[in-house]
């Protein structure tokens, strides 16, 4: 079964809470305080399998959970880090927000694993608030909550050539003849059910991967047949190969085929009408062509709509698809790279915000911002780090917790408290 879409859950561990405990031992009657810090949550991260093409493994497991942090203990003892959860997808799978459909990262690009969500910071053991006046801290600092996220796994398969075209016109059989892939073939209507990738070789290590992406039908884009669950595979394709059947075996205009299937192109995305094409006319094995006025007529409207010769192949004998692989590898090489998705959301976007949670009060001159989101993000801030500080500040910016500091009546100067961490507001 081919699953190249699904939704998920995912749930960072919780920071452990420190301990409060005060050293005791024979003959030390009043030991200073000695609670340990608590573990880091675990992270929830994603990783690249190269050898997986589809989601599958998700069917039936959609919900993560990353391993809290343990407790502080007595003794200066720190809590156990929790375990991470590593989540493995194919290349090519697109993370977005489930909410808003907007793309979080592209696991395509690097070799380098994704945290998708971060696990919360340990809290401070009882040892860390100790003070020449106050001497016996009897309390300590909880952890902080890990992120929780529900994602939109999207795979958009990695190939720089696509065969498109109508059901039955000989895609597969093009693949198994310029590839090492072996698709399911048989004389009949959408006996592809899923996208196949081949790699073409070229010889000295050479080559380009190429995908037979299932038949699409007039009205696919609107979700007719199967070309609407597949459309998303050609996406990133450098290189359209259109596959007609110039055979006229059941009577098809190879002309209105063309027309049909970049009406569809154009109806799913613009970007991919525009996608550079090389015709590909198959079965010419079957044609009569001193009887064929037809043939005249759709190598004339080729050349004049996509400036270039159709190429004439027969996937069953074999002819012209030596000429095929070397006329894509040469079309390659003027093209741009393989399409990389940029993101959508930038990190201080994805920061989960619930405006009625802010709560803002003023206490001796002091300005007390508190609430969940902020507590848990804290917890991902490391405040000795100047870019870490920075996107701290960033946050607080675009989500408004400045614009709330003015409106309570903040003046420049004045003192800004968020559990415990306190900075003067400027304007």
């Amino acid at each position: 079964m081919f699953i190249d879409k699904v939704t998920i859950s995912i749930r960072a561990g919780d920071g452990g809470n420190g301990a409060i405990s005060f050293h005791r031992e024979k003959f030390v009657s009043a030991g200073g305080p000695d609670g340990g810090d608590g573990g880091r949550g675990g992270n929830v991260v994603f990783r690249i399998d190269e050898g997986c093409n589809t989601l599958l493994s998700f069917r039936y497991h959609r919900k993560f959970a990353a391993e809290n942090g343990e407790n502080g203990k007595a003794g200066k003892k720190h809590g156990k880090n929790g375990e991470d959860v590593v989540i493995s997808v194919p290349r090519g799978t697109l993370l977005k927000d489930a909410k808003t459909g907007k793309i979080l990262y592209d696991m395509s690009s690097s070799e380098e694993d994704y945290i998708a969500a971060h696990g919360g910071r340990g809290g401070w053991g009882n040892r860390h608030f100790a003070t020449p006046t106050r001497q016996i801290p009897r309390f300590a600092k909880n952890g902080t909550k890990g992120e929780e996220k529900e994602l939109l796994l999207e795979l958009k398969m990695l190939a720089d050539v696509g065969l498109i075209g109508f059901p039955s016109v000989g895609k597969s059989s093009i693949l198994a003849a310029i590839s090492a892939a072996r698709p399911k073939i048989a004389a009949y209507h959408f006996t592809t059910l899923s996208p196949n990738l081949g790699v073409v070789s070229l010889g000295e290590g050479k080559g380009y991967v190429a995908a037979d992406i299932p038949g699409l039908i007039e009205g696919a884009s609107e979700g007719l047949g199967l070309g609407h669950d597949f459309l998303r595979h050609i996406d990133r394709c450098r290189l359209l190969l259109h596959v007609v059947d110039i055979s006229d075996e059941e009577g098809k205009d190879p002309i209105a085929d063309m027309q049909k299937i970049n009406a569809e192109l154009a109806l799913y995305s613009a970007a991919l009408a525009e996608r550079p094409q090389i015709v590909v006319a198959n079965k010419c094995d079957a044609v009569l062509w001193e009887e064929e006025s037809f043939v005249r007529a759709f190598d004339a409207y080729v050349r004049e709509t996509t400036g270039r010769a159709p190429l004439y192949v027969s996937a069953v004998t074999g002819e012209g698809i030596e000429e095929l692989k070397h006329a894509v590898a040469k079309a390659l090489q003027e093209l741009p790279p393989l399409l990389v998705y940029e993101p959508e959301i930038s990190p201080e976007e994805a920061v989960r915000v619930d405006p009625t949670e802010t709560q803002i009060t003023l206490r001796d001159g002091v300005y007390y911002v508190e609430g969940d989101w902020i507590f848990n993000l804290m917890g991902q801030i490391n405040f000795d780090d100047y870019e870490s500080l920075n996107f701290f500040q960033r946050v607080l910016q675009k989500r408004g917790v400045f614009d709330k500091l003015r409106e309570a009546g903040i003046a420049e100067g004045q003192t800004v408290n968020m559990y415990d961490f306190e900075f003067e507001f400027m304007n």
